[in-house]
């Protein structure tokens, strides 16, 4: 059953209200419609946020599928999905665009490049914001005006006041556990409506599991959910960190599992991304007891 089908008729037929008509010269932008909800309520209320306008902010662990949720947002109202990876680098230019020099009729002019957040402003499309609490505090304000009711920025590199157009939408993830980041700012925070994503388990994996990627061996899948379960649980308790358990990293291990043995693939697509050797020890002692 897809997705959308899945949800109440009320839900539905407000996403089919409010999907875009028109994206020409922006269709491959629109992105793939895989994600496994954990929880269809939250899903659902995520929708009807996104068709009212709001502001969506997704937060969770590092691999708990925040991106893979903005893509099937976009896939389900037809919304091309613009991206800004956030950084401590993170400058005016990276969300407005920049100024390049170009040649016309061997006459040399100044032109304007606009980025992600003005063409997804001025074309009424989402604009996803990766990590938003990784970017100097000095330059989130640029995009206050954006967010409010407002929806108008005044670019500075041009002095034009962009309008967001109808459809325009913003969504964004955090991780606040993640190394480098820090807290957003009330006002900024205020201006989103915030949903906990957590790491998808039980029947949800599995499914995942077979759909998106090469594992089919039944046997196998399920020790790679119980798997999953103990290392959220190790991650919970302190005893790995969130990297471990991320779901994204499951699955390299399942994908890997399809050719050689499981502890291997484990070791490979896991264990080697945690510094902490006691960390490694973990992941190793739950993969012993799980695979032979």
């Amino acid at each position: 059953m897809k997705l959308l089908e899945q949800l109440p008729k009320q839900i539905q037929t407000l996403v089919e209200q409010n999907k875009n008509t028109n994206t020409t010269n922006f269709d491959n932008m629109i992105r793939s419609s895989n994600y496994v909800p954990h929880d269809l309520e939250l899903f659902s209320d995520i929708l009807v946020a996104l068709s009212q306008g709001k502001n969506v902010l997704l937060k969770g662990p590092t691999g708990s599928g925040k991106t893979k949720l903005a893509e099937t947002l976009s896939s389900l109202f037809n919304q091309p999905l613009f991206s800004v990876n956030c950084s401590v680098d993170l400058d005016a230019e990276s969300f407005l665009g920049f100024k390049t020099v170009e040649y016309e009729n061997d006459k040399q002019t100044i032109a304007f490049v606009p980025g992600p957040l003005v063409q997804s402003m001025e074309h009424g499309h989402f604009l996803y914001i990766d990590e938003i609490n990784m970017a100097k505090p000095e330059t989130l304000p640029l995009i206050n005006g954006a967010l409010d009711y407002r929806r108008t920025v005044t670019n500075p590199l041009t002095n034009e006041t962009i309008h967001g157009a109808n459809g325009f939408g913003v969504i964004a993830a955090i991780n606040e556990g993640y190394i480098g980041t820090t807290r957003l700012n009330e006002a900024l925070k205020n201006r989103f409506v915030i949903f906990d994503i957590d790491y998808l388990q039980g029947e949800e994996l599995k499914s995942l599991i077979k759909d998106q990627s090469s594992l089919q061996d039944t046997k196998q899948i399920d020790a790679f959910v119980k798997l999953s379960s103990d290392l959220v649980k190790a991650a919970d308790q302190g005893k790995i960190a969130e990297d471990g358990a991320s779901i994204r990293a499951l699955l390299d291990a399942c994908d890997l599992s399809s050719f050689i043995p499981p502890k291997r693939a484990i070791k490979r697509a896991i264990t080697s991304k945690l510094e902490d050797e006691r960390e490694q020890v973990v992941v190793a002692n739950l993969a012993e007891t799980l695979f032979e």
